[in-house]
């Protein structure tokens, strides 16, 4: 390989380029399985194509753990570096839902294998839930605290990537809202504890929900005082939808399972609690689906000079075009998640063409990361 003096250092590049490859892939194809679950219209070719990005997903997710492993053996102190790195500091946070995305390996297991399964997955994905939530939960502000008493990010080098040491917690709402779901359609509500489950889930979902809102407000500042990013860091932009996608998806499925949740009387002797809660959510919803479409036009428009027939320019393929993907399944989601709880067809068919040509943007960059892999380009 061009620039590399020893076996052994070229062996270590290839590995820190796959697990950095990976890192992103994984949790993008995670998120079609998700996207293809959400779809309203059941059938067995879909479930298969869901089924497949599901184990796809599981193999990228060993695979990276192999490799990252490996970079730290062979690059001693290259894991408390990559504390004090400015970028990869930003990505710590990964452990509990990357390499692979472990909360959505976790909310398509309650999806495709609880309905296939007995009692016993429910309650262990249940047990893993509670441990999910308390990682996500003090490594969020662990790695908060670590990166104010470590690092100094200037505001004219901003993007939405400084959220992602809260976006476990943004995962929270949609994996209790399909634990939920998946006890409710396999009749097995008894064998969990629906109300704590729903109610932790929307309290770190808020937690992460609000802390994200501020950054991305921050964002909006950087925007307005220093224009967009530099052009490799455009698809970057596109992670500003999620927090607003996934809260929206979870607090709406949720809500929409109140009935099934909360007993008669809860709170309230009329029992009139789930009604409300269902209205509330609801409402809420669509307050984030709108601001998810905004982000999104902003970061489809972002990329515009790329896209016009006359532009000379031509944005080269990183990593980062995982972005068109991962985020943007949030939108969809919340799309068929509303859709259903509205009982709108429009909404439904609307959500299944985002599916689909989200199915095509993955397609496309995962084609590009092979082509610039086997090209030595990345």
């Amino acid at each position: 390989m061009r620039g590399v003096n020893s076996p052994t250092e070229s062996l270590n590049g290839v590995v820190m380029r796959a697990a950095s490859r990976r890192r992103g892939n994984g949790k993008a194809t995670g998120g079609i399985a998700n996207v293809l679950h959400s779809i309203p219209y059941e059938s067995n070719w879909l479930t298969g194509i869901g089924l497949a990005f599901f184990f796809l997903n599981i193999l990228l997710f060993v695979a990276n753990c192999v490799l990252i492993s490996l970079r730290f053996y062979w690059r001693p102190g290259s894991l408390v570096d990559s504390f004090n790195d400015q970028f990869e500091s930003l990505f710590i946070s990964s452990i509990v839902r990357l390499p692979s995305n472990i909360a959505t390996i976790l909310i398509t297991i309650t999806q495709y294998g609880i309905p296939c399964t007995g009692p016993w997955l429910l309650s262990v994905v249940e047990a893993l839930f509670w441990v999910y939530l308390g990682m996500s939960t003090l490594i969020s502000a662990s790695l908060y605290l670590t990166l104010w008493s470590t690092q100094v990010f200037p505001i004219h080098t901003m993007t939405p990537i400084w959220v992602f040491p809260a976006y476990p917690l943004l995962l929270s709402a949609p994996f209790g809202g399909n634990l939920v779901a998946a006890a409710h359609k396999t009749n097995q509500l008894s064998h969990i504890n629906t109300i704590p489950i729903t109610l932790a889930a929307i309290t770190a979902q808020g937690t992460g929900f609000l802390i994200s809102f501020m950054i991305c407000a921050a964002f909006l500042y950087r925007l307005m005082t220093q224009k967009l990013p530099r052009d490799h860091q455009r698809p970057g932009v596109f992670i500003s939808i999620g927090p607003s996608g996934f809260t929206c998806a979870g607090i709406v499925q949720l809500g929409s399972l109140a009935g099934v949740v909360f007993p008669p009387g809860f709170m309230d002797r009329a029992g009139s609690t789930a009604y409300v809660l269902r209205i509330l959510a609801c409402m809420a919803g669509l307050w984030l689906w709108g601001l998810s479409i905004w982000f999104f036009l902003v970061s489809v428009g972002s990329l515009w000079k790329y896209l016009r027939p006359e532009s000379k320019g031509k944005l080269r393929f990183q990593m980062t075009w995982f972005s068109f993907v991962f985020p943007n399944t949030a939108l969809v989601t919340a799309t068929e998640t509303l859709g259903a709880a509205f009982d709108s067809p429009g909404l439904q068919i609307f959500g299944c063409i985002l599916a689909a040509f989200l199915v095509l943007v993955w397609i496309l960059v995962f084609t590009k990361m092979i082509r610039c892999l086997w090209r030595r380009e990345l």
